[in-house]
């Protein structure tokens, strides 16, 4: 029949309590870790040699600052920021070209090969290498200042090689500065002496030109270019006819705006007229004209209209009308012909003005080409003249001092105060990395490791309930005593076995195990002598034939038992021993001869247990492993319950369940679990049980209970469960 199928359980999750029983029970890996590490650090670093720091604090400027401003920069010249200044700088402390000069200026190969080397002296790489990794550079936030740090374990060394390093920097500097200069300078020197052979061709060609296109020029050499001579009459002639336009239209205006007011009214033009034309002999007679009118209308209503006086009034006053019409008339003529001819000298000036013009346009073409030569001659004096310049500011500026682009702010001085080993720190380093790795390496083997751990874990994986947890080094309890502390432990498993049965006559227990040594044999005897204890007439049978242990325990004689009783060598009374052990009696194992391996499979161990049942109140079979040999498989599936030992940390959980699926494949009744060889001290998870077992008689002071399972035994279920 095949087993059930476990039904999968979810899994817990980890409690805080479980990382720290993880840590209890691994508790000596993780000390012996620590403690490796510890002692393996303050080893080492006791015998590191102490190495001395010194620094040297340069301030570095960039290539444009001199120690005395060139003409132009001014005392307070502005220098650009530049992010990348003190970074490309750094490199160069650390290049090649500078501690190579360090190196050869202390002679550090030989130095050094003596030291290092067994006085082979080193290679320039070899030592440049070496020589870097005793280097460190800090720039100062905000400044232009550089710590150079050398360690060493010579105080005096690292000095000198610190100040040794900020002067072949300074050096270098200087160097590549005054490198730079020269070849600057003799380049523009190589730019200005092709600037001067490119003016003289250029000359050649503006004289050759001036000369052939017949120029009139009154200043070859100056800079101002007039490639025509009329140009300021032109401009006058400009500015004349823009003048005479103006006046034209101005007097056009006021004659078309007179004559309009002729045809329209000519009283009002007769107003108008002597403002505009500042006519004195027309404003007189306008005055007189007035002055008759004025008296011809007081005649007229003093004297009447056929007055001679009135007649003669106002004859007078046609008179002068009529003289008052001619003049306006002559100066409208006079208007008119003063517009015709402004207007016939604009066109006169126009004239002219093109004419200039034309012959100005015809010289300029035909000097276009000497113009040109002579403005890009001009053009090119002015780049030779910059260039000569440049090349006067560069020689002034190369014999400046430029210490200033490297100045020693702090000297090294040898520091007596070792830097290396910090000691206190490396074994605090250590320490803490050797418990770290402890506590990993612990949590990795509690991975790894596959055995039973908890209650939880058991009832979870088997789906089968734990009857009983036995404490570690548990001895025989009828040597111990049954008031022994580890009594209670069997007590408890006894108690939960007997609630644990389907069938009150279910009298035939069967103690299986996965693998050797979980502790089968003294389980079945302790509880066993609870049994007994408790007044139950009670019988252990030795039924692990291959390997018989109980009867050592016992000490009692394994010459004839339970083999001989289904040989038929012996009768049952002459193979059941008594022990010392009130109502508990012993049933070895006896003899195993060759070719009797599967007796115990055979209708006669069917028949014993079954007369068993009817002598005894209780029955305990010990067995062999079930993994790999049949008997026990064969007890499970004859005897009445079976009940697993499963010890503490020990086999692998699959292992253990193939063995619970092992007795369910054969039929057998399996009961329950029992976890054995707990440390009650160490795990957490067992605590309760250790201090349950451990301070229930100590409380009491009196010896526990030897009747069948009662009231006290129930209370004790209840508080397990």
């Amino acid at each position: 029949m095949d087993s059930p199928e476990l039904t999968a359980t979810p899994e817990s999750r980890l409690h805080f309590l479980d990382y720290w029983r993880i840590i209890r029970i691994r508790k000596g890996i993780i000390i012996s870790v620590f403690l490796i590490t510890t002692l393996i650090a303050t080893f080492v670093t006791f015998l590191m040699r102490p190495s001395f720091s010194s620094t040297a604090q340069v301030r570095i400027e960039p290539d444009t600052v001199s120690d005395v401003p060139t003409i132009g920069e001014g005392s307070g010249a502005y220098v650009p920021y530049d992010p990348y200044f003190m970074e490309t700088e750094q490199k160069a402390i650390l290049g090649q070209d500078v501690l190579t000069r360090v190196i050869d200026r202390l002679n550090l190969d030989d130095v050094w090969g003596k030291k290092f080397n067994n006085g082979v002296p080193f290679k320039t790489s070899e030592t440049l290498s070496i020589l870097r990794g005793q280097i460190s550079l800090a720039p100062e936030r905000n400044t232009k200042i550089i710590d150079i740090s050398v360690i060493s374990d010579d105080k005096d060394e690292a000095a000198i090689i610190a100040n040794t390093i900020a002067e072949a920097y300074k050096n270098y500097r200087l160097e590549q500065h005054t490198s730079q200069m020269t070849n600057g300078i003799s380049m523009l020197d190589q730019d200005l002496q092709n600037e001067e052979v490119k003016i003289t061709m250029m000359q050649s060609n503006v004289d050759y030109l001036r000369t052939n296109l017949n120029i009139h020029d009154t200043d070859p050499n100056s800079m101002t270019f007039s490639p025509t001579i009329n140009n300021q009459s032109v401009q006058n002639l400009s500015e004349r006819l823009i003048e005479d336009e103006a006046d034209y239209m101005k007097l056009n205006n006021e004659y078309m705006n007179l004559l309009s007011l002729q045809e329209t009214n000519p009283a009002e033009m007769r107003d108008v007229l002597p403002t505009t034309a500042n006519d004195d002999i027309l404003s007189g007679l306008l005055s007189k004209l007035n002055d008759n009118e004025q008296a011809y209308v007081a005649e007229t209503n003093h004297l009447g209209q056929a007055n001679p006086e009135v007649l003669t009034t106002k004859s007078l006053i046609e008179t002068l009308n009529r003289q008052i019409d001619d003049r306006v008339a002559g100066i409208m003529i006079t208007l008119k012909n003063r517009v015709d001819g402004s207007q016939m000298a604009l066109v006169t000036l126009s004239n002219r003005l093109q004419q200039v013009e034309d012959t100005d346009n015809s010289e300029a073409n035909r000097g276009a080409p000497y113009w040109e030569a002579k403005q890009n001659l001009a053009s090119e004096r002015s780049v030779r003249d910059l260039l000569a310049a440049k090349i006067e500011s560069d020689k002034a500026d190369a014999v400046i001092p430029k210490t200033a682009l490297v100045k020693s702010i702090n000297p090294a001085s040898p520091n007596p105060v070792p830097v290396r080993p910090k000691k206190t720190l490396y074994i605090s380093i250590a320490a803490f990395m050797g418990l770290l790795v402890g506590i990993c390496l612990a949590f990795f083997i509690e991975y790894l490791d596959t055995s039973v751990k908890t209650i939880d874990e058991v009832e979870r994986v088997f789906q089968t309930p734990v009857l009983g947890v036995i404490p570690q080094n548990v001895g025989i309890l009828m040597e111990q005593g049954m008031d022994s502390s580890h009594a209670e432990a069997y007590r408890v498993l006894r108690t939960n076995i007997l609630f644990s049965r389907k069938d009150e006559n279910f009298n035939s227990l069967v103690v299986i195990s996965a693998g050797m040594g979980e502790g089968k044999s003294t389980t079945v005897l302790n509880l066993a002598t609870v049994f007994a204890q408790a007044g139950q007439r009670t019988l252990v049978v030795d039924s692990d034939l291959r390997r018989p242990t109980l009867h050592k325990l016992l000490k009692l004689s394994n010459n004839a038992g339970l083999i001989n009783f289904l040989l038929k060598q012996n009768t049952l009374e002459e193979v059941i021993q008594t022990t010392a052990v009130p109502m508990l009696d012993f049933l070895a194992s006896g003899k195993l001869p060759g070719g009797s391996m599967n007796i115990l499979g055979s209708g006669q161990m069917k028949s014993l247990i079954s007369e068993l049942k009817q002598r005894y109140d209780f029955i305990l079979f010990d067995s062999p492993p079930i993994m790999g040999l049949s008997d026990a498989s064969v007890l499970a599936s004859e005897i009445d319950m079976a009940v697993q030992i499963i010890q503490y940390r020990r086999y692998p959980q699959l292992m253990n369940i193939r063995a619970k699926q092992m007795v369910e494949k054969v039929g057998g009744n399996l009961v329950g679990i029992v976890l054995n060889n707990i440390n009650m001290a160490q795990d957490e998870s067992y605590y309760y049980y250790g201090g349950y077992y451990y301070h229930a008689n100590e409380e009491s002071g009196a010896e526990p209970s030897k009747t069948s399972p009662g009231d006290g035994e129930r209370v004790g279920i209840q508080k397990k469960y």
